[in-house]
């Protein structure tokens, strides 16, 4: 409630913040278990990271059916987040133990490991850096080769520090973010912290028959090839394509 109640004392900033709505494209089957963390597309496949101790995994999956065509699982005293491709790599990062893994994205299998301070929560690349949130206001970008961390940018909503910014996705040089425990994904300028849009997915979990307090909307990867955005939560037996409308 708070977070919604500062979501509107700041939508009376004058700076335009543009409003969209959704509509469903098609739905897909989804891994009603999964309780996702991070998710991208690569060559004609999802890919998926989910968290909780002693469940969490990265896995490549069949659009069609949902299922795991390939995946590796984390260590039983991790708690996986978000993932993103670095050339050949994947990279995924850890909610609470500050240890960040590469995988393989042809094989899944493990190429290393890496440290970093504070918590792990999305991962998306930014041109050659790759951008971490960890559930506060700021976006921190990294040297993805050595984790040196570059800069913060805080993430402002009609001028106000905006927390709980989740899963993460660029797209056409924006990053598209999660807020947790809301029906809405915005759209960030990386470059100055400010918020272009506010996505309104009310409804979505409803319709995909999910319930509970940590089923809650995250996800977010984009085709580029073909234009398609896809979307899901954590134990959704749906995951979503979906086009932007009512933007205004």
């Amino acid at each position: 409630m708070i977070l919604f109640l500062a979501l509107a004392s700041a939508a009376a900033d004058p700076a335009p913040i543009e409003r969209c709505g959704y509509r469903i494209v098609r739905s897909y089957p989804h891994d009603a278990a999964s309780f996702t963390q991070g998710l991208f597309w690569q060559d004609g496949h999802l890919y998926e990271a989910t968290g909780q101790y002693g469940r969490s995994r990265v896995a490549r999956l069949d659009l069609e059916t949902g299922k795991a065509l390939a995946q590796t699982k984390l260590p039983a005293d991790q708690f996986g987040e978000g993932i993103t491709r670095w050339g050949e790599q994947i990279i995924g990062v850890t909610w609470q133990n500050g240890i960040g893994h590469r995988w393989s994205i042809e094989t899944l299998k493990p190429l290393g490991d890496f440290k970093y301070d504070g918590e792990g929560w999305g991962v998306t690349m930014v041109g050659d850096s790759l951008v971490l949130s960890d559930g506060s206001s700021d976006l921190k970008f990294f040297d993805p080769a050595t984790m040196a961390e570059q800069k913060r940018v805080t993430v402002r909503f009609g001028g106000r520090p905006l927390a709980m910014i989740n899963e993460l996705e660029t797209i056409d040089g924006q990053v598209w973010a999660n807020i947790w425990m809301t029906d809405f994904i915005v759209r960030i300028d990386p470059a100055t912290g400010d918020i272009a849009s506010l996505i309104d997915l009310s409804g979505l979990k409803a319709d995909a028959g999910a319930s509970g307090t940590d089923s809650v909307l995250n996800g977010i990867a984009w085709d580029a090839k073909k234009k398609r955005l896809f979307v899901t939560g954590k134990y959704w037996p749906k995951l979503y394509e979906i086009a932007l409308a009512d933007c205004r």
